[in-house]
C-alpha cells in the first residue's frame, strides 16, 4: 500500500468542457487516450448545462449550499441535500437548477470501459472496507481524522489522501467526515 497526501498547492483548475465554469481537479489518471478517472470539486454558481463526458460514469456529492436539482430527459436527479452521492452517466443531458444560490460539488467520472467508480462518506465512528484499487480521501468541509490500518491521518479542510493498494484495507473515521472515492 502506498499512501500520499493531497493538498490546494498541487490540485489543477481546469475549465469545463462546455465552458460553463472551471474544475478543481484533486487527483487524476490518464492515458494514451485521455481520461481515465479524474476527481474534483466544482463551484456551480449559475444553472446551465453540463458537459457531455459520454462513456464515462459520473458520482457526485453535494458538499457545500443546497437546493441542486439536475433535470435530465428522464426526470430530475435531487441532489438538494448534502454528503448523499448520485450516479448518473455522462452522456445523460443534464441541466442544473439552483434552488438557493451557488453550490460546490465533488465529482468523480471514470472512463467506464477501464475503470468502476464510487463515492461513500466517511463518518466518526464507522468503518469503510477498501479493495484493490485506487482510494482518495477527502475532507471538503471540515478538518478530518481517519485511521488507516492502525495509522491516523489528520485531513485539514480541503486536503486529503492518494491511497494505491492491492487486497482489503479497513479505514475508520475518527473524527469530522470524509469523503471516499474508490476507482476500481
Amino acid at each position: 500500500m502506498t499512501i500520499a497526501p493531497l493538498g490546494p498547492t498541487h490540485y489543477v483548475t481546469t475549465p469545463w468542457r462546455n465552458g460553463g465554469g472551471v474544475t478543481v481537479d484533486i487527483a487524476v489518471a490518464t492515458d494514451g487516450d485521455g481520461d481515465v478517472w479524474r476527481f474534483g470539486r466544482t463551484p456551480i454558481v449559475a444553472p446551465g448545462p453540463f458537459s457531455d463526458y459520454n462513456g464515462f460514469d459520473c458520482v457526485q456529492v453535494l458538499v457545500a449550499g443546497s437546493g441542486l436539482v439536475l433535470t435530465t430527459p428522464d426526470g430530475e436527479i435531487d441532489v438538494r441535500e448534502p454528503f448523499r452521492p448520485v450516479r448518473f452517466a455522462g452522456e445523460t443531458p443534464i441541466v442544473s437548477r439552483l434552488e438557493a444560490g451557488p453550490v460546490e460539488v465533488v465529482n468523480l467520472i471514470g472512463n467506464r470501459a477501464k475503470v468502476r467508480v464510487d463515492i461513500r462518506v466517511l463518518e466518526a465512528g464507522r468503518d469503510l472496507i477498501l479493495g484493490s484499487g485506487t482510494h482518495i480521501a477527502y475532507a471538503p468541509g471540515e478538518t478530518a481524522t481517519i485511521d488507516v490500518q492502525g495509522t491516523p491521518y489528520d485531513l485539514a479542510t480541503d486536503h486529503g489522501l492518494r491511497i494505491e493498494q492491492d487486497g482489503l484495507t479497513v479505514v475508520t473515521g475518527t473524527a469530522g467526515r470524509v469523503l471516499l472515492a474508490s476507482i476500481i
